[in-house]
C-alpha cells in the first residue's frame, strides 16, 4: 500500500467501481428494477468530475469555502479526517479516563484562604492532557470547595467540584468531601492554575451548557486542538489551538515533554500521561469507562479529534436556501427529511478535504515558502476545463505550469499542487 503512487491507487480504485457497477447493475436487473443501465451516471465519468467542479467553483465565488486549522474527526488509521457519516459508534469502547488535580497558583480575592486549591477535572483522553489550554465550568451551575480526606492516608486536598457531584465523587475517589465553601460558576473566573506539563499560568474560563453534572466533575478540561466545544470556547478567550500529533496518531516534540515524544494516542499515550501526572501527585484516579466512541467504519478502528489544516464549506450563507430546496424535495420514506433538516440547521460548516488519493481533487495549489493557498474562480475554471476532457487523473500527471491559468504561468515554480480530494 505505501509503494502505490495516487495514479496506481486511483487507477485500482477505478477497476473496483466499475467491477462493482457491473455486479450491481446485473443484481438489479435481475430483481427487475427499471433504469437506463446502457448509459448510468458514473461519478468517476469526466462530465460528472467537471460539473461536480463547477458546482466548488459557483461556492468558492460565493465566499462558502474557506481554508482552516479546526479540530476534524482523524483516522490514525486510514490518515484522513473523516465526517460524521463516515463514522461508526460501538457500544463497548473502553476509555482509560482519569480524574486529575490542577494546582491553582492564582485565586480571586473570595477564594484567597485557600492556599492549596486545585481544581478537579475529568476526561476520557488523558492524551488530551498536554493540549490542554483551560479548565472551563458552566456559569449556571452551583461549584463547592471540597475538603477530600483519605481515611487510609494523612492526606487532605481542597478541590472544587461541582455541588451537585459531591457525594458522587465522595463515592468514586474513596474520600470524605467537606463542603467549606459554595458558589455561581461565573465566580470561579479569574483562577489561574499550573499547567501539568508546561508549568505555564493557565487559566479558568467560562464555557457553556455542554458542562453538566451528568458525569465527571463540573470542570471540563480544555484542548482546543482536540475538541469542537473547546474549539469554540478557545476562540472565545484566544487561547491556543494545540495538537501535538501528527497523521499516525504519534506525539510530535510539540508535546512538551520528550518521555511522551513518539507515544500513540490511541496505544501507549495514555498510560505514559497517566504515569506522569501520579508521579506530580496530580492523579486522584483511574477508572476504564465504557461509552460510545467514534470509529473509522472503513477501517473499524478508533479516531481521534485533531485540528489540522483542512477545507470547510460555509452553511451560513447557504443555509436557507438549502432548507427552501429541501421542501421542494419528496423524500422517500417522507421522514427521512427529518434526519437531514437537523444537519442543516445545526451545523455552520462541514469539512470538505479528505487526505486521500481517490476522488475528485481540490484545484488548490500552495506557495512553496509560505503554504498560502491559491484558490479562486480563475484556477478552478482553467482545471475544470481540463478536467471536463482529459479526466481528474491529469491533476496528478500533468506538470504544474499546465494546470495554473495562463496570468500564473510565470511563477509556477513557486507552487505545489494539494493533494487533498473533495468529499461530497
Amino acid at each position: 500500500k505505501k509503494g502505490l503512487t495516487p495514479i496506481k491507487l486511483r487507477e485500482q480504485a477505478a477497476k473496483f467501481a466499475q467491477e462493482t457497477v457491473k455486479e450491481q447493475r446485473t443484481s438489479f436487473q435481475r430483481y427487475g428494477v427499471w433504469g437506463d443501465f446502457d448509459e448510468p451516471y458514473l461519478t468517476l465519468l469526466p462530465k460528472y468530475e467537471a460539473a461536480q467542479l463547477r458546482i466548488f467553483e459557483e461556492m468558492v465565488r460565493g465566499g462558502h469555502i474557506y481554508r482552516g486549522r479546526k479540530p476534524v474527526y482523524w483516522s490514525p488509521s486510514t490518515r484522513t479526517a473523516l465526517a460524521e457519516a463516515e463514522l461508526e459508534y460501538p457500544e463497548d469502547h473502553v476509555s482509560p479516563s482519569i480524574y486529575v488535580a490542577f494546582k491553582c497558583i492564582e485565586l480571586p480575592e473570595d477564594f484567597a484562604t485557600f492556599k492549596d486549591l486545585e481544581l478537579a477535572v475529568w476526561t476520557t483522553t488523558p492524551w488530551t492532557i498536554p493540549a490542554n489550554r483551560a479548565v472551563a465550568v458552566n456559569p449556571d451551575l452551583k461549584y463547592s470547595i471540597v475538603k477530600a480526606e483519605w481515611a487510609e492516608s494523612d492526606r487532605t486536598r481542597h478541590l472544587v467540584v461541582a455541588s451537585g457531584l459531591v457525594e458522587r465523587l465522595e463515592g468514586l475517589l474513596g474520600a470524605t468531601l467537606t463542603v467549606e465553601k459554595e458558589c455561581e460558576g461565573g465566580a470561579l473566573e479569574g483562577i489561574k492554575y499550573e499547567h501539568p506539563v508546561s508549568g505555564i499560568e493557565t487559566p479558568l474560563v467560562i464555557g457553556g451548557d455542554y458542562i453538566t453534572t451528568e458525569s465527571g466533575t463540573g470542570l471540563v478540561h480544555t484542548a482546543p486542538g482536540h475538541g469542537q466545544d473547546d474549539y469554540v470556547v478557545g476562540q472565545k478567550y484566544g487561547l491556543e489551538v494545540a495538537a501535538p500529533v501528527d497523521d499516525a496518531g504519534n506525539f510530535t516534540s510539540e508535546v512538551g515533554l520528550e518521555s511522551l515524544v513518539g507515544a500513540n494516542v490511541l496505544k501507549d499515550a495514555n498510560t505514559k500521561v497517566a504515569e506522569m501526572l501520579e508521579e506530580k501527585d496530580l492523579l486522584l484516579l483511574r477508572k476504564p469507562y465504557s461509552h460510545k466512541y467514534p470509529y473509522d467504519w472503513r477501517s473499524k478502528q478508533p479516531v481521534i479529534t485533531r485540528a489540522t489544516p483542512q477545507w470547510f464549506a460555509s452553511i451560513d450563507g447557504l443555509r436557507s436556501k438549502v432548507l427552501k430546496a429541501m421542501d421542494e424535495v419528496q423524500f422517500i420514506p417522507e421522514n427521512f427529511s427529518n434526519r437531514m433538516r437537523p444537519m442543516v440547521v445545526g451545523r455552520s460548516d462541514w469539512c470538505i478535504s479528505r487526505q486521500r488519493s481517490w476522488g475528485v481533487p481540490i484545484p488548490a495549489f500552495y506557495r512553496k515558502d509560505d503554504g498560502e493557498p491559491l484558490l479562486n474562480p480563475d484556477v478552478i475554471s482553467h482545471v475544470r476545463s481540463i478536467v471536463e476532457e482529459k479526466g481528474s487523473n491529469a491533476w496528478f500527471e500533468l506538470p504544474i505550469a499546465d494546470l495554473l491559468p495562463e496570468e500564473y504561468r510565470d511563477a509556477a515554480d513557486e507552487y505545489e499542487k494539494g493533494t487533498d480530494t473533495m468529499d461530497v
